[in-house]
């Protein structure tokens, strides 16, 4: 390998382009930051491929980290692409893997970075169905690597950004395969985007066997633990008839600068605390 083909490796901030020295310098950095893209290998309706959530998480990542600074102390693991989805199941090409063995994985990698002198991890996840089960395994691993900061986050929450490019009904309704994650991946990866523009799930079925008893709801303050077979035929959940390349360049903006934001403050702060804080009884 040629040096600038090195050098090129290591502007991606990928951290499997270092050598073992490069790794052990870079890692054992004030305030090193590890991030590991998360997605999942499953349906996404007739129109869009099996690793929409994993090409979205490493692919808006590598954007934001090339807006940070050359020198911030800031590297990506390869994206974890085949995760916990079982409420796909039963769509042809849908691998999933148990909740205990994604939990232990992050466990077993994650206590390895601490131990190599890593400060800080984030699990920078972009499909929906394995948010609650991040949190709860970055927890578990806290408790293990308790010098380790463990910042589980879901690539479309908090984007305020959002609510002026979506219509509300799509906000609220549009969770899978519909127009934002449609128009996402036109911007992205237009030659993966079938012709197929389909509306299913609470758009289309029946109010009885679509929308959860009063004061319930899909997602929300008071969730039920849906399966994509409750809501709809097609795989998709929402309405991506809407969807287009230019709203997708403009959803691409809103979730760089969001998550460039947030990482700038995390690499510009001293958390975690470098002592543990008093339990007061």
């Amino acid at each position: 390998m040629t040096a600038q083909a090195h050098l090129g490796l290591s502007a991606t901030r990928r951290l499997d382009s270092l050598s073992w020295p490069e790794a052990e310098k870079a890692l054992q950095q004030s305030g090193s930051t590890v991030v590991w893209p998360m997605g999942a290998f499953e349906q996404h309706g007739p129109h869009l491929p099996l690793a929409t959530d994993a090409l979205f998480s490493e692919r808006i990542l590598a954007s934001v980290l090339s807006e940070l600074a050359a020198n911030a102390p800031i590297w990506s693991l390869p994206s974890q692409s085949i995760g916990f989805s079982p409420e796909h199941a039963g769509f042809p090409g849908t691998l999933s893997v148990s909740s205990g063995l994604l939990t232990q994985l992050i466990i077993e990698v994650g206590t390895q970075l601490s131990a190599q002198g890593v400060k800080r991890l984030v699990l920078f996840n972009a499909h929906g169905g394995q948010i609650g089960l991040l949190q709860a395994a970055a927890r578990e691993l806290r408790v293990q690597s308790p010098s380790m900061a463990v910042l589980p986050c879901f690539l479309w929450s908090g984007v305020s950004g959002l609510a002026a490019l979506i219509p509300e009904e799509e906000l609220r309704g549009g969770l899978h395969a519909a127009q934002a994650e449609t128009s996402l991946m036109l911007a992205l990866e237009p030659r993966l985007v079938g012709e197929a523009r389909p509306v299913d799930g609470d758009h289309r079925q029946p109010a009885s066997l679509a929308t959860p008893p009063p004061g319930w709801s899909l997602e929300g303050a008071a969730p039920t633990a849906w399966l994509t077979s409750d809501l709809s035929s097609s795989g998709v959940i929402g309405d991506s008839r809407a969807a287009s390349a230019e709203l997708g360049e403009a959803l691409e903006r809103c979730l760089v600068s969001h998550w460039a934001n947030l990482f700038g403050s995390l690499l510009a702060s001293n958390w975690p605390p470098s002592q543990p804080v008093a339990v007061v009884n």
